[in-house]
């Protein structure tokens, strides 16, 4: 089956968590991920510059490499992004600021990307959010 997800919720919350493992089982179980769309204040799981206490998970860390090793289309809201000073480096250059701290392989774009994905999908699976 083909699965896209959404991401709502911040990196420290335990649906961010759940959301990594699910997509690991699925691609386990030979499904595959056409699109992950990082909405709201899941838009921080893109920004390479969070510090994780060292007896934590790093959550942030683990999306970024499961997205480079499964080489997965990560869609990060622009809007939310901007919102919430996660940029690259076209945004940081438009607004006049001094650095970009999008992953590499993420990228910024708008909601129709999630709306696209839904429609490309056999399910659409969301987590977090309210």
């Amino acid at each position: 089956m083909k699965f896209a997800l959404a991401l709502f919720a911040p990196p420290y919350a335990p649906s961010s968590r759940r959301a990594l493992r699910f997509a690991e089982t699925l691609l386990a179980q030979q499904h595959e991920i056409t699109r992950v769309f990082f909405y709201q204040d899941a838009v921080h799981l893109a920004s390479v510059l969070p510090i994780t206490a060292q007896d934590e998970c790093d959550i942030s860390a683990a999306w970024q490499r499961f997205v480079a090793t499964h080489q997965l289309d990560a869609v990060v809201c622009i809007a939310a992004a901007l919102r919430r000073g996660v940029l690259d480096e076209v945004e940081a250059k438009r607004y006049g600021r001094a650095a970009a701290n999008v992953a590499p392989g993420w990228q910024l774009s708008g909601l129709g990307q999630l709306h696209e994905a839904a429609q490309d999908v056999d399910r659409l699976i969301c987590f977090g959010g309210d």
